[in-house]
């Protein structure tokens, strides 16, 4: 936590302050804005008990998920905590009125209060809070009518068109798409369903709600948050059309009593071949019937830098998803050594980088000890330094992957835990490949071109990795190498054979 902020009231600067995740400052915006209505804060154990148990509070009132906030550091009831994003500007003062013992830290309890409204980037114009909505919806020429709301974390395709279409015309209803740009990549949600606004029925409004995924979530659970939110924005019914796969079932009387809205059920829907239309499925004739491609196919085509079919999607759309998932040959990636000192890793990823250099990639290198000479200046070789070490290649690696580049680093990165850091920053960028350089700690040793081992033996050098320090063998590496059993040339060769088979280099570039 850190203290005082020129932007906040005198009675207020000297009060700790903390920067909440990206989940927690999305259900934070909802608190203060109304889009968790009733909710006025973050829920304590006993309304956590009972969500989980019953789908409502403790009060019995209809709620589906945990709105919570986990902080590092103690407080008790009365404490007061300025909140603010993640670029230290105050957004809200929460008044504690729970706080308990979790694993990663202290759960605090209490309602917010609103300093400032949060700063968003890219669309902002089209951000709007609950009730200028709903005040917009109510100065509609005809505003008996229905609202139906779309909340979707996936871009609009044809079926789903067909699907919005057909409903608002049977409701009589105008059309609400919240894009739930909560997650990652926002901005890529957000442009594919204004791409696909041109096939929606006339005055369909788009509004991006900063509504999280939470993994751990039943689809249920899922399906009556955004019914909820979609209620605060003035909706009056939601497209209750769950992914393929998903097998909670909208129209079971235990989700549609907890629904503050009517969840209206589109049912099994096909491609016609016949006609070359979206229709329900059962005025289909099975010769004719074309189900929607899955993810795992659309991914695919994509990747493979393939053409996506019209039946599929709008062009506009397609455009769209092109350009924010390219083929893998043109998509940033990150290549992470991992090994002992001495292993390798140095000379088999200086060789690789020159290899995809030749192939015209647009390449750089984040080796150990060029990063520590400049871009860690400073650091120790203590566990936190060495982690923070790490996490600095990380986020410099995510950022050349982010921008087509392909990042090549060669640190010993002992620890699991922090290497899943790296790969969670990269992977929210780009593409990330783990290369664990595994040759034994004897041949390393023996290697020893700087005399290290032999400091670390005659206890020169603490925390040395492979002797006084631990090396926590990757779990999760997509290939693994031994310098012991192979050359370095044959290293790189199965790092480029893996690359090429993944669609990562061309199999004609040379």
């Amino acid at each position: 936590m850190t203290v005082s902020h020129p932007a906040l009231p005198d009675d207020l600067r000297d009060l700790p302050q903390w920067a909440p995740g990206a989940r927690e400052l999305a259900d934070l915006e909802l608190l203060l804005d109304g889009g968790f209505a009733p909710l006025r804060g973050f829920l304590g154990g006993a309304d956590l008990a009972s969500v989980h148990d019953s789908g409502r509070l403790a009060d019995g009132t209809p709620w589906p998920i945990p709105v919570t906030l986990t902080v590092p550091a103690a407080a008790a009831p009365g404490d007061r905590l300025v909140l603010t994003d993640e670029e230290g500007t105050p957004l809200a003062l929460l008044t504690v009125t729970e706080r308990a013992e979790v694993t990663d830290g202290v759960r605090l309890a209490g309602p917010v209060a609103p300093l400032r409204p949060a700063e968003h980037g890219p669309f902002r114009t089209l951000r709007a809070t609950p009730e200028e909505v709903r005040k917009s919806l109510a100065e509609r020429p005809d505003t008996g009518r229905p609202v139906l709301a779309v909340a979707v974390r996936e871009p609009l395709h044809r079926r789903t068109i067909a699907q919005i279409k057909y409903l608002a015309d049977d409701l009589r209803a105008d059309v609400l798409v919240l894009p739930l740009a909560g997650g990652a990549h926002p901005g890529t949600l957000i442009r594919a369903v204004l791409a696909a606004r041109g096939d929606l029925p006339s005055g369909t409004r788009v509004v991006p709600v900063p509504l999280a995924p939470r993994p751990d979530a039943d689809p249920a659970a899922d399906l009556l948050a955004r019914a909820h939110v979609a209620a605060a924005y003035g909706a009056t019914h939601l497209l209750a059309d769950l992914p393929t796969g998903e097998t909670a079932a909208p129209h079971d009387t235990a989700v549609t009593e907890r629904s503050p809205l009517p969840l209206v059920v589109p049912g099994v829907w096909g491609f016609d071949t016949s006609v070359d239309v979206w229709r329900p499925a059962d005025r289909i004739a099975p010769d004719d019937l074309r189900a929607e491609l899955t993810t795992e196919h659309l991914m695919e085509l994509l990747d493979a830098g393939a053409e996506i079919p019209a039946w599929f999607t709008p062009a506009a759309v397609a455009r769209e998803l092109r350009a924010a998932h390219p083929p893998r040959y043109e998509r940033g990636l990150t290549v992470f050594f991992t090994g002992l000192s001495g292993s390798g890793k140095s000379t088999v990823a200086r060789a690789l980088a020159d290899a995809l250099a030749e192939r015209g990639r647009s390449v750089t290198s984040l080796d150990g000890d060029v990063v520590r000479r400049l871009l860690s200046a400073g650091l120790t070789f203590s566990r936190e330094d060495r982690d923070l070490n790490i996490r600095r290649i990380g986020y410099v690696a995510a950022e050349i992957t982010r921008h087509g580049g392909v990042a090549i680093c060669a640190p010993i990165a002992p620890f699991a835990a922090t290497r899943a850091e790296v790969r969670a920053m990269v992977e929210a960028a780009g593409d990330f490949v783990l290369v664990h350089v595994a040759t034994p700690l004897a041949t390393c040793e023996a290697r020893d071109r700087k005399g290290l081992y032999a400091k670390a033996r005659a206890g020169q050098i603490p925390d040395f990795t492979g002797i006084s320090s631990p090396y926590e063998e990757p779990e999760d590496a997509d290939i693994t190498l031994d310098t012991s059993e192979m050359s370095a040339e044959d290293a790189v060769g199965r790092v480029l054979d893996f690359l090429t088979r993944g669609g990562w280099v061309r199999d004609d570039a040379h």
